[in-house]
């Protein structure tokens, strides 16, 4: 073996993410059957850029058990505690951002003993956490014939921001999977739009409705194509998309929110 061949491959290190900015929760209010919304608060949000359409943030929450925040570091690829855990981070859509008021509005589905879930169930005013981005914008084709949205209900705000960021002359296609019937939520309305909720099948993996539906959707030639959700399945629409369908990747952004089964874990992918 040459010595080319022993060369251990390089690692990509990826850009510093923004800081963490304290905040504590102002408001929590039952937004759904299974939805909570908490306006989370803090003198350092005045200084956070208006977020855009689709944007993210990431939400630090405390470990389980305690109340206090500890400020992970970041190694180049990935946030680490002091003892070497991963800090329980969960990226989110903020519903509303107001930086002169120095608030924003997340949406956090309450589903099994996820940490996000644990803490969006028991949050009261006063809890502490904390906020970094924005990030991850999603910049809107105006030109763009048609759309695809695709998601779970962890995406019903990105795809609510969206509906109201496209022309409305444009036609929109929405599949959103719920996990039960009562998921279901009330939608921006405009003109050109057809909405397709998605029934999650009892004992189904999360993530195959949604998948599904993309498969079944009607591609308009040039459609733009934005999905997200659970990381395995946003995954399977990647390849769907890119090898099946040879869609260009310049007319997609395929996201994922969360990884089932990682419930103590960051759930970028």
């Amino acid at each position: 073996m040459n010595s080319a061949e022993q060369s251990p491959k390089p690692v990509r290190i990826r850009r510093e993410p923004p800081q963490f900015r304290d905040v504590e929760v102002r408001a929590v209010e039952s937004a759904g059957p299974r939805l909570i919304r908490l306006t989370l608060a803090g003198a350092d949000l005045e200084a956070m850029a208006a977020a855009g359409a689709a944007a993210s943030v990431r939400l630090l929450l405390p470990p389980a058990g305690k109340t206090e925040i500890v400020r992970p570091t970041w190694n180049g690829n990935e946030f680490l505690l002091p003892d070497g855990r991963r800090p329980p981070i969960r990226t989110f859509t903020p519903l509303r951002a107001d930086p002169d008021a120095g608030d924003l509005a997340l949406e956090i589905v309450v589903h099994g003993a996820g940490v996000a879930s644990t803490w969006a169930a028991t949050a009261e005013p006063g809890r502490r956490a904390a906020i970094s981005g924005p990030g991850r914008r999603y910049t809107v084709d105006l030109d763009a014939p048609a759309f695809l949205l695709a998601g779970d209900e962890t995406a019903i705000p990105a795809i609510s921001q969206l509906l109201e960021a496209v022309p409305r002359a444009t036609p929109v296609h929405v599949c959103i999977e719920v996990a039960q019937p009562d998921g279901r939520v009330a939608l921006p309305g405009r003109p050109r739009v057809s909405v397709e909720w998605c029934d999650l099948p009892r004992g189904a993996p999360p993530g195959d409705a949604m998948v599904a539906a993309v498969r079944a959707a009607e591609l308009p030639p040039d459609a733009r194509i934005w999905a997200a959700g659970e990381a395995a399945a946003v995954q399977r629409i990647r390849r769907y998309l890119f090898e099946e369908r040879g869609i260009s990747r310049a007319r997609t952004s395929v996201r994922g929110y969360w990884k089932h089964g990682r419930a103590g874990e960051t759930d970028d992918a």
